[in-house]
């Protein structure tokens, strides 16, 4: 049944054309993701559906009276503090005890006994988490939800995930977090050029079904223009035709001695011609005025754009990346991103390449191919396996205070990493190498440094100092980057993972512990099926090429290719 219809909706700013023919249903239950690139017009179509904004035509029909829709805005900027939100929403709202348990799962505890110094304090994503709650404990009839996972940590994209599938009503997601698409719509809106493209999948579905079709429009492209071309070619012969009749209407009748008839005769044969020819042009101008566009390939994105230091904004984005040394492939076609805030596990065998990998961050090595961005925002603080780069005869004194004066926090900090004021005397190369490790983290900590990459930062170190190193790991509120084979710190450091398999890099999203309890089942069986998928969907794309979509053989691989494609999705799912 239909919850929410938009019929024609046309929309623009200034002469800019944003919105130009927008038909689409919403359903009840139903669970939509809206996408397109920036300046689409995402945001002012769902205003438009919300009501905050009037289209310049069109309709928006609702077939539930009073319906109640609860629309989370993107990037929340109203003002929070103790009055507006506890009188306002938490007093005023019909379900408070909702709220509570909301934001109580988004990892915000005793909301109602914040002080007016804890909502002046809040930050993005503590502000959205609030809205959230707001929203959600509304009961809406439809939900949109603008970027919800903006400024989010893991826990609360993993509690909106399992909610969002136990919700009954209808969603519509404007989002570019591709696996949280994948995880909580059924359903993708593309918005391209103004107009709307409809898929009935997730996110991964709907990048293999556009590719699918592009490739099929433009196959059609081409033969419609190799069948103008044939025709060109035809009117041509025949416009030689006709001038060779026109002359043999002269010539020859006169060499025939103007015999009776003669002269008719080539005349007809002309007039032949030039009828077939004015019916070939005909075809080819009714031909040139019903056929389809070429269609445009995707935009190219170029990601060098400054990122502000915000939790949740990527600092490292790896596009089909290729690195290798001679006949040693360390790592092929890989894609991953590294979000500011995260802290995450490079795990693979001795030699897959780990360590290349990081001096290719630190722009000390370069790609084969592919590209990888690094945030020009970024302050990277780096800690090898080397520690050749102190000042041997400096004390750890001396070096400390020359990077920062020894305030409450430096103090602290050092207190933590296991400094006593006879380590700090001493020089540093009577330290021992475990006792080096900890000086160097605390000098990238105390530079501010926003990103610590770390190689196997628990070598040397006991086990009284790794419980040390573990603490001011987990206090600190920067990016890390981490290559260990301490499972212990592993699991409990990192909530994300790289990971180097079968000569790639893979991210996975449930840190090391989730991912090391992947069975065995999941990592081969599933694997193996997903590639004989894979290998199906390849040969039925090549074949599909060679049939017009009103053919049966098209129509019979186009149902298989959708088959395979909602196996393949099902598949993804599990591994």
């Amino acid at each position: 049944m239909e919850l929410i219809k938009c019929d024609g909706i046309k929309k623009s700013f200034g002469e800019v054309d944003v919105l130009k023919e927008i038909n689409f249903s919403i359903k009840k239950n139903e669970s939509i993701g809206l996408v397109g690139n920036n300046g689409a017009g995402k945001t002012t179509l769902a205003n438009i559906i919300f009501g905050k904004i009037k289209s310049d035509k069109g309709n928006i029909h609702k077939y539930i009276k009073n319906i109640n829709i609860g629309y989370l805005a993107q990037s929340t900027s109203y003002k929070l503090n103790t009055n507006n939100f506890l009188d306002n929403v938490l007093v005023k709202n019909e379900n408070p005890n909702e709220i509570l348990k909301f934001t109580s799962n988004l990892g915000l505890d005793k909301v109602h006994m914040w002080n007016k110094e804890r909502f002046k304090g809040l930050s993005g994503g503590e502000k959205t988490k609030l809205a959230l709650a707001n929203v959600w404990a509304s009961k809406p009839d439809l939900l949109i939800l603008d970027e919800p996972t903006n400024h989010m940590d893991f826990k609360g994209v993993e509690w909106l995930i399992e909610e969002l599938k136990k919700f009954k009503k209808a969603i519509l997601i404007i989002s570019h977090d591709r696996y949280f698409l994948d995880k909580s719509v059924k359903r993708i809106i593309e918005l391209e050029e103004g107009k709307i493209n409809d898929y009935d999948g997730n996110y991964s579905y709907y990048r293999e079904e556009k590719k699918r079709r592009y490739e099929n429009k433009l196959h059609l492209f081409n033969v419609e223009k190799k069948k103008q071309e044939k025709i060109e070619l035809e009117i041509t012969k025949l416009k030689n035709w006709s001038e060779k009749a026109h002359r043999d209407s002269t010539k020859k009748a006169s060499k025939l001695g103007n015999m009776i008839g003669a002269k008719e005769h080539f005349r007809k044969k002309a007039k032949k011609r030039d009828n077939q020819i004015k019916s070939k042009i005909k075809k080819l101008e009714k031909m040139k005025e019903e056929s389809i566009e070429k269609p445009k390939e995707e935009q190219s994105i170029n990601f060098g754009f400054y990122i502000p230091k915000n939790r949740g904004q990527r600092v490292i984005e790896a596009k089909s990346i290729n690195k290798g040394y001679k006949d040693n492939k360390l790592f092929k076609d890989s894609s991953f991103y590294i979000k500011s805030g995260e802290r995450i596990g490079l795990f693979g065998a001795n030699g897959c390449g780990k360590t290349t990998l990081i001096k290719i961050i630190l722009e000390n090595e370069k790609l084969d191919s592919g590209d990888i961005w690094v945030s020009p925002s970024i302050n990277i603080g780096y800690l090898s396996q080397e520690l050749n780069d102190l000042n041997e005869e400096i004390t750890t004194l001396e070096l400390l205070e020359s990077i920062d004066k020894l305030n409450t926090l430096a103090r602290t900090l050092f207190a933590n990493m296991g400094f006593d004021r006879e380590m700090l005397k001493r020089p540093i190369k009577n330290l021992s190498l475990g006792e080096r490790t900890r000086i160097k983290l605390a000098t990238l900590i105390l530079k501010r440094k926003d990103f610590l990459i770390l190689d196997e930062p628990t070598n040397h170190l006991d086990l009284h100092s790794r419980e040390k190193l573990e603490k001011a790991l987990l206090d600190y509120k920067g990016t890390i980057l981490v290559v260990s084979h301490d499972r212990y710190l592993l699991e409990k450091l990192c909530d994300k993972m790289l990971v180097f398999e079968s000569n790639k890099i893979k991210r996975y999203e449930r840190g090391f512990k989730g991912y090391k309890n992947k069975t065995k089942h999941d990592n081969l069986d599933l694997a193996n099926e997903l590639m004989i998928i894979e290998n199906k969907i390849t040969d039925i794309l090549g074949k599909i090429n060679d049939f017009l979509p009103e053919d049966e053989e098209y129509k019979r691989l186009d149902n298989e290719f959708k088959e395979l494609i909602k196996q393949k999705k099902e598949l993804k799912s599990n591994i």
